[in-house]
């Protein structure tokens, strides 16, 4: 592997893991699949680039790859109810500790959905929103914040 693929690799690495981090805490310390998915990205822009494309088109090549199946986000959707309608209920540093503990909580109504990259933007959406909202207030209803 050339060393013009090694950085590739770790940037990829680099912004695979902000986004795992950030969207999918869930998959944020799964070394494989990150290894995976970076080397994956590295050589779709090296192969790309190889071929002649120009810069900005093996960027979105490698993204495409690299980013494959993690636009919708059960966490980020998850963490914005928490943030729309159970806010006024917690301090603000306490939103996201919270929303990490109703993501288990939501596993089942999120099953219960076909969950693809467009479904923020379908009509489904608003129907698992408000099941959500509502799993979320039974939950606190039971079990308080604690």
């Amino acid at each position: 592997m050339s060393s013009k693929t090694s950085k590739n690799m770790s940037y990829f690495k680099q912004r695979l893991q902000e986004l795992l981090f950030s969207s999918f805490p869930e998959l944020a310390h799964d070394q494989k699949f990150i290894e995976q998915r970076s080397k994956w990205a590295a050589n779709a822009y090296e192969g790309a680039f190889l071929a002649g494309n120009p810069v900005i088109e093996c960027e979105q090549i490698a993204s495409e790859i690299l980013f494959e199946g993690l636009y919708f986000s059960r966490f980020d959707t998850v963490f914005q109810i928490v943030c729309n309608e159970f806010d006024r209920l917690m301090a603000d540093e306490e939103l996201r500790p919270f929303a990490l503990r109703m993501l288990a909580v939501c596993r089942p109504t999120f099953n219960k959905y076909e969950l693809s990259d467009d479904l923020s933007y379908s009509p489904n959406f608003d129907e698992l929103y408000s099941e959500l909202t509502g799993e979320i207030a039974l939950w606190i209803a039971e079990h308080g914040l604690q």
